[in-house]
């Protein structure tokens, strides 16, 4: 017999070359490479590629030209197709619910991730209490007035992180991983808001304080840092802004589009918020002016997950998912397995 067809899109493989012969030993291997929506849409209902079991995209930033998976391109897909593989730990950008109801599993790669985007969330913690953007771009002008009135009076506005509260938005994979290293580094005190509790195995080791409402847990925190996945809507606006505590800090790891921008342009330009960190943003690639313009503002170019390590992981992590369903009927890290049994019972 024949073996399965497993379609790969984007580049190459770079380092797990093993692991890859072992795709290669278990499924026919098709290449899309670089394809543009409509030339992939021509392709799918042409049968290009055959009917293949699964797609495998290894790297968040080849493979995607097609744009969003929605119910335009899923519809396409053969119904052979079982499951989507893809780099990168957000998946906003597909419609996970409308590939369940094909009956495909979606996989993402989180957890290859996790150290990189929770070092960066460090990084934003600690700059939005010691306005280091402010320093760096006083020392990046070389302008002798700009350094001046930097290391004259940035002490003035800025403090050390130990002991603040750090209150956390989703305790998943990411969350918990920035909650333990401010714990340990910062001695801060942890809340965190989520959707379920966490077990008290996970809860003991930071003392961290659960919030079932998010209303009642920005009053409490210095500092809040989203880290939850994108679910179609804003999460936080000027309402729950003028909940916080006036100067508190805000920093966002997850999803620009969890974040009302103009809202928190206002936050910031009248001090009810005192800083903020963003390594996402609400129209990306485009970043807001305003707060490029900021001092108090650390902004980055959705980099956080950026790192060797991590793109070795997505690579991996993405082939492990496809082996471990077809052996074992288990994918390793399914995100939209809840609804794959609703459509089941229906």
């Amino acid at each position: 017999m024949s073996k399965p067809i497993l379609l790969h899109l984007g580049d190459d493989i770079k380092w797990n070359h093993e692991l890859y012969q072992q795709l290669q030993a278990k499924f026919t291997i098709k290449r899309s490479y670089s394809m543009s929506r409509a030339d992939f849409s021509n392709a799918l209902k042409a049968n290009q590629f055959g009917d293949f079991v699964a797609m495998y995209r290894p790297f968040w930033n080849t493979g995607g030209e097609m744009g969003n998976w929605d119910d335009e391109l899923i519809s396409l897909l053969p119904k052979s197709c079982k499951i989507y593989a893809s780099a990168g730990a957000g998946f906003d950008w597909v419609d996970t619910k409308r590939l369940a109801e094909s009956g495909i599993i979606y996989c993402n790669a989180a957890a290859a991730c996790t150290e990189s985007v929770a070092d960066a969330g460090i990084w934003l913690i600690l700059s939005t209490f010691r306005l280091f953007s402010w320093s760096a771009s006083a020392a990046h002008s070389a302008s002798i007035p700009a350094f001046q009135d930097a290391n004259r009076n940035i002490a003035a506005v800025t403090h050390n992180p130990n002991h603040f509260t750090l209150g956390i938005i989703g305790l998943g994979k990411i969350g918990h991983r920035i909650a333990q290293k401010a714990h340990a580094a910062f001695d801060m005190h942890i809340l965190y808001h989520d959707i379920r509790r966490m077990p008290a195995a996970v809860e003991a080791p930071l003392g961290a304080t659960y919030y079932a409402s998010l209303d009642a847990m920005l009053p409490a925190a210095d500092c809040v840092l989203v880290a939850t996945p994108f679910a179609g809507d804003k999460l936080l606006d000027a309402a729950h802004f003028a909940k916080m505590k006036r100067g508190a800090r805000l920093v966002n790891i997850a999803r620009g589009r969890l974040i009302d921008e103009p809202a928190l342009v206002a936050a910031l330009a009248s001090g009810q918020l005192g800083a903020a960190g963003l390594d996402v943003h609400y129209d990306e690639p485009k970043v807001d002016a305003r707060l490029a313009g900021m001092r108090n503002v650390q902004l980055l170019a959705h980099t956080a997950g950026a790192s060797v390590e991590s793109h070795v992981g997505f690579e991996r992590l993405g082939m492990e998912n496809v082996l471990g369903f077809f052996e074992t009927g288990k994918a390793v890290t399914p995100v939209n397995l809840q609804w794959i049994k609703e459509t089941a019972r229906l």
